[in-house]
């Protein structure tokens, strides 16, 4: 079987919407910057509206509606049931173990849970689908009116503000096709070991209206269906895929209907979904503009490209011919199911945000890049050195601030650590880092980054010191070993500087730098970059392996603030 060929959809010309952009890009070239992406997210006298389906592979063992294992990462066609293939005479049987991670998903989405939900074959032909039609739940689904609120520190467009919230309409089971596998000569395999696989199918109502904001929804929907596992993996492996749908009109006139959708299919990227969006908004305005009319029809969207392309005409429920599905019974969900999975579901990260930020005192930006970091693992990790430095507290007199070595761990785990994997590494560099979900690093085990942090936060050893430690550690040039033991053989240890040593170095430091020191006598905002300025000074001329910046700082704070009281 050929595939038929995509059309290519020519842009006709739009002389005003083209001429508007040029002079946008003439203005910020005479300006001396470029157009920044942020800048994308409206166009003056235009409305984007955005709707997105998402399919999200569920974390199950067998399939849909047969017993075959669900992998499809193994020899092709390995894993294939009769039902499977459409086999005569085959029948469904629904694998009750589907439900579990189904209802955690949608009960992270706040959907409310259908005590009775139905089959429905949605028929299309198609090489993928044997049958010649899919079992999804058109009419009704297993969850309905969900929402999710998306805030500012998720990363939503500017002109969304704090908060934007968006309705999820339904969350309906479904099977996926089979993969397809293109070969010369319009030659196509095909592999079956994909087609049943369970999917759920999360459609939101048309509540986005900026790129970004649309693209940040299905980063955060990965985020959510990771932490509940409810999905196997995430959009670059393949487990997750978008469909957007795209509609523009005029603004000024409430009145006016929304526009024409376009829907564009198989998003497998985030950054996809921001691009296809904005290349799809700005060809319906440039046809609009030109006195065109948008067509309801199904586009592609290909990684690195700048336009969309047509694939199909936009087909519809009666293209499809929904109609229930004979052979499947109706599903019933028990009420003690839904408030026992409600009850162990898993701490949402809107919650786990709050805490990392408010209670930890992470940024939010450190505090999202956590969670989201390995699927989950790094911030298990973080925890644990977190939990075993403040055990290594236990013994000291006095207990240091939670925050402030809580602030000290996230920094080394998300930032040093990432520094690891990059050419700052060194030639000798392993490669990735790998953390298991029990919250351990393969690399760089958490008991010793705990003692190297514990020693660095106690300023027994210097910054340098301590990253030179943790690319030892790294490296594997430590193996097991106790970090003190080799602080202690190699005489690391932090020797710091006598606070008249400090002072006298200041003072070196002032020496020559009248013009500098005059900004420190009137002033109205104390002037931080020329304290630091003298700061640096400091560092270089005191030794490197004794002088703490931190001191230094407050000694030459304190000689500045004295000429002002003179």
């Amino acid at each position: 079987m050929v595939a038929p060929q995509a059309v290519a959809d020519p842009a006709p010309a739009a002389p005003n919407f083209r001429k508007k952009l040029k002079d946008e890009a003439k203005l910020a070239k005479k300006q001396g910057k470029k157009r920044a992406k942020s800048d994308n997210q409206t166009v003056d006298g235009w409305e984007l509206t955005v709707g997105i389906e998402i399919h999200a592979q569920l974390n199950t063992a067998h399939k849909l509606f047969s017993s075959a294992v669900s992998s499809f990462n193994d020899d092709p066609n390995s894993h294939v049931a009769l039902f499977d293939v459409a086999m005569p005479g085959s029948q469904p049987r629904f694998q009750k173990e589907v439900l579990v991670p189904a209802l955690r998903a949608a009960l992270s989405l706040n959907c409310d849970i259908q005590q009775v939900s139905r089959f429905d074959r949605k028929h299309y032909f198609w090489w993928d689908q044997p049958s010649g039609y899919q079992i999804t739940q058109y009419y009704e689904p297993f969850a309905k009116n969900g929402c999710i609120t998306l805030l500012a520190r998720d990363g939503i467009s500017a002109e969304d503000g704090e908060s934007v919230s968006i309705r999820i309409k339904q969350v309906q089971l479904e099977q996926d096709t089979a993969k397809t596998v293109a070969q010369m000569g319009n030659v196509q395999w095909l592999d079956f070991n994909r087609v049943g696989v369970p999917l759920i199918e999360i459609i939101t109502e048309p509540d986005m209206h900026h790129p970004r904001t649309a693209a940040v929804f299905v980063r955060k929907m990965q985020l959510l269906l990771s932490t509940v596992d409810a999905c196997v993996s995430g959009m670059e492996a393949g487990g997750l895929r978008a469909d957007v749908n795209v509609s523009v009109r005029r603004t000024g006139d409430t009145n006016t209907p929304l526009g024409t959708r376009t829907e564009i299919k198989n998003l497998s990227t985030v950054k996809s979904v921001e691009d296809a969006i904005i290349a799809e908004r700005d060809r319906q305005i440039r046809e609009l503009e030109a006195g065109g009319t948008i067509a309801g029809e199904t586009r592609g969207w290909a990684v690195g490209s700048t336009e969309t392309r047509r694939l199909r005409g936009k087909e519809g429920e009666v293209d499809y011919r929904y109609m229930p599905d004979p052979d499947i019974e109706p599903l019933i969900i028990r009420a003690d199911l839904v408030e026992h999975l409600q009850d162990s579901l898993a701490v949402l990260p809107d919650k786990e945000l709050d805490s990392l930020i408010q209670d930890h005192g992470l940024t939010a930006k450190d505090a999202l890049s956590l969670i989201v970091l390995d699927n989950g693992a790094r911030v298990q990790y973080f925890y644990r050195v977190l939990d075993l430095l403040g055990e290594s507290f236990q013994s000291s007199s006095s207990k240091p601030d939670f925050k402030s070595y809580a602030t000290l761990v996230g920094n080394w785990v998300i930032h040093e650590l990432g520094r690891l994997t990059t050419y700052k590494a060194g030639p000798l560099a392993s490669g990735e880092l790998t953390f298991s979900q029990e919250g351990e690093c393969a690399q760089v085990p958490a008991s010793q980054l705990s003692q190297l942090l514990h020693h660095l936060y106690q300023k027994q050893i210097t910054g340098k010191v301590a990253k030179e430690l943790l690319v030892a550690i790294y490296l594997g040039e430590m193996g097991d070993g106790n970090v003190t033991a080799a602080i202690d053989a190699n005489d690391l240890w932090f020797h710091e500087l006598s606070q008249d040593e400090y002072v006298a170095i200041a003072e070196e430091a002032m020496q020559g730098e009248d013009r500098v020191l005059r900004e420190f006598v009137k002033y109205e905002a104390f002037p931080q970059g020329k304290l630091m300025f003298l700061v640096g000074k400091m560092m270089r001329l005191g030794p490197t392996e004794r002088i703490d910046p931190q001191t230094a700082e407050s000694v030459m704070r304190a000689k500045v603030n004295s000429l002002r009281a003179v």
